[in-house]
């Protein structure tokens, strides 16, 4: 059996004080569960302290927001996969809707950090996912499997690593969210784009993200084709985050 992945994208919030803050609140609250992993993606000046604080809970993991492919530089502002690790990440967020459509990243530019991730052997969480325009035209499977191309000329071994989150942009933090069936047939059909290039099923590890709160966490995580969450919003509160891991399964 897969373990469900409960995955927190802090965005621009929270700093060192808040994170610590934070975990105080959630780690009083939480119990390891065997079927789950957590993951914390916070912002780059709290990394190290989202690290150290939760480093001796094996359950619990940390990741990078976003990273740059080269190792070092003249590269103002950007995150290398060496510091992100030295940090204490242990694994790094690609192609975050808003990395893409608000600072323009490619998909040439998302493969390229995926590499450099796997480089260092960091787990890649790829983000994948259309906009509504798309959706409406009926336009989703291509726009998904375009940026999935991102990956072509990657081993069987190196495909298995990768994380994928489906998040459809129209429904990141408008309160919209995919029925749980219009989830579960496009992590169905990216399941079925790993499988075509030799990696297992059981191995591909596929996550919902858009608008997951507490009340809708259940008939998410219901579908089986559902291995997780990538939560915004949400998971900025101690209380509503531990409410979505806990989650228990009928």
């Amino acid at each position: 059996m897969r373990p469900l992945i409960f995955a927190a994208n802090w965005k621009m919030h929270l700093g060192p004080e808040g994170a610590r803050r934070f975990l105080h609140s959630f780690l009083e609250r939480h119990e390891a569960l065997p079927d789950r992993e957590t993951w914390f993606f916070p912002s780059a000046v709290a990394l190290e302290t989202v690290a150290r604080l939760t480093g001796d809970r094996p359950a619990i993991r940390t990741g990078a927001q976003n990273v740059y492919w080269e190792p070092k530089g003249a590269f103002t502002g950007e995150l290398s996969v060496g510091m992100a690790r030295e940090a204490g990440a242990q694994a790094g967020l690609v192609g975050h809707s808003e990395r893409r459509h608000v600072f323009g990243e490619t998909d040439q530019e998302t493969g390229r950090k995926v590499r450099a991730l796997l480089e260092s052997d960091l787990t890649p969480m790829l983000c994948v996912g259309e906009k509504i325009e798309q959706r409406e035209a009926g336009e989703t499977l291509g726009v998904v499997q375009r940026q999935l191309s991102a990956l072509d000329g990657l081993g069987r071994d190196a495909l298995a690593q990768i994380v994928i989150a489906y998040e459809p942009v129209w429904a990141i933090g408008t309160g919209k969210t995919a029925t749980p069936e219009d989830a579960a047939e496009v992590h169905a059909a990216i399941r079925d784009w790993f499988t075509e290039r030799g990696v297992s099923p059981e191995t591909t590890r596929v996550l919902y993200g858009g608008s997951v709160k507490p009340d809708n966490i259940h008939a998410l995580i219901s579908q089986p084709e559902i291995d997780g969450v990538l939560v915004g919003g949400a998971s900025l509160d101690p209380a509503s985050w531990s409410e979505i891991v806990r989650v228990t399964l009928d």
